[in-house]
């Protein structure tokens, strides 16, 4: 996969690689199969959109407790990527994990459930917002240390290619990650041992709270695998398009058996690092412009209404429904009964 190359007026300043333009996509082609796809999408991002916009809400009501950390204005990375592996390839990412849930088709329900900590959660409550795992769905986590993901996805990856399958994993983590030791470990392995993984920064600029480039002495993320030789490739991360077309370029090269390949999403999470979080450190206007040049769903849907793929009446059909989908949610995660004392004592160890 050839590597993209960044003007480096994109580096001077965190929030420049959004704010600057971007070539404008040509709109999808108006065939039966490319409306039923580009619409899932759509309804996809919708529903994480809505899924955590309700989740703030309760968590200001009290009904969710710990950590918070919404994946909203990042939709397009997941749902691009989502449709571009296959069954029983797996996933896992850091605490910003609601979306993940939900893309890989983790149940509204569940996901909202563990959140407020009720036995009906993914994790019988027992993990939370951070913490949720779907073996069914080979999703592994929501992890909540910093990078720790990284390595157990190596790690995935390795056990795929010891069973010779032609399975390959997805791990996602942060720009702020990015700087962390163990995932410099995991770049060697993968590249030594000509790992199956994708490895997906989601640059959304400020990691726990501090720009790219005050932290970061190399801000072209998707350079950081150069000295291993892992390729890298840098995605408009607002585009869910462009993400499934990098996405399966990079299902490509990892199943022809070429090893890691390191991917930097360029996106942009409208919300503070997590609920406690007043994002003093960027202002209200930088956010706005942001949301209303460069929104993924906002996108997306121009491009199907300019290409007549779908009216605007069908796309508030997709919003009411995935509204209700929502809706039913928290009403299952506030009416499911709180998890037993016993439940401390399950799940612990894995029979042998």
């Amino acid at each position: 996969m050839a590597k993209v190359v960044r003007s480096k007026a994109g580096a001077s300043k965190a929030s420049e690689p959004l704010a600057r333009k971007r070539k404008t996509k040509p709109a999808p082609p108006r065939t039966k199969s490319n409306l039923d796809t580009v619409l899932g999408y759509y309804r996809q991002m919708l529903l994480i959109r809505r899924f955590e916009e309700k989740a703030g809400q309760m968590y200001g009501m009290g009904l969710i407790g710990g950590f918070c950390h919404l994946y909203i204005g990042q939709e397009a990375v997941v749902v691009g990527m989502q449709a571009a592996i296959s069954e029983g390839d797996s996933q896992l990412t850091s605490y910003r994990d609601h979306g993940h849930m939900l893309a890989c088709g983790m149940d509204a329900k569940g996901v909202m459930a563990e959140l407020t900590g009720r036995i009906g959660g993914l994790s019988k409550g027992k993990g939370g917002s951070m913490h949720m795992f779907s073996k069914k769905k080979q999703f592994y986590g929501g992890h909540g240390i910093v990078g720790a993901q990284v390595p157990i996805g190596a790690g995935l990856a390795f056990a795929n290619k010891y069973r010779g399958n032609d399975r390959l994993t997805l791990t996602y983590f942060g720009d702020g990650s990015s700087n962390q030791g163990q995932v410099y470990e995991s770049f060697n392995m993968a590249a030594l041992w000509q790992l199956p993984v994708i490895f997906i920064i989601e640059n959304n600029q400020y990691a726990m709270g501090t720009a790219l480039v005050r932290g970061s002495a190399q801000t072209e993320l998707y350079r950081r695998g150069e000295s291993i030789g892992i390729d890298g490739v840098q995605v408009d991360g607002m585009d869910v398009l462009a993400v499934k077309a990098a996405g399966d370029e990079a299902v490509a090269h990892v199943r022809a058996g070429k090893g890691p390949i390191l991917m930097e999403m360029e996106t942009y999470r409208y919300r503070g690092h997590s609920m406690s979080d007043p994002a003093k450190y960027r202002t209200k206007e930088e956010v706005q412009r942001v949301r209303s040049e460069q929104d993924p769903i906002d996108q997306l849907r121009e491009k199907i209404l300019g290409s007549g793929l779908a009216d605007e009446d069908s796309l508030k059909a997709f919003d009411r429904e995935v509204k209700g989908v929502v809706t039913e949610a928290a009403e299952f995660a506030q009416n499911s009964p709180e998890p037993e004392p016993s439940e401390l004592y399950t799940d612990v160890l894995a029979e042998a």
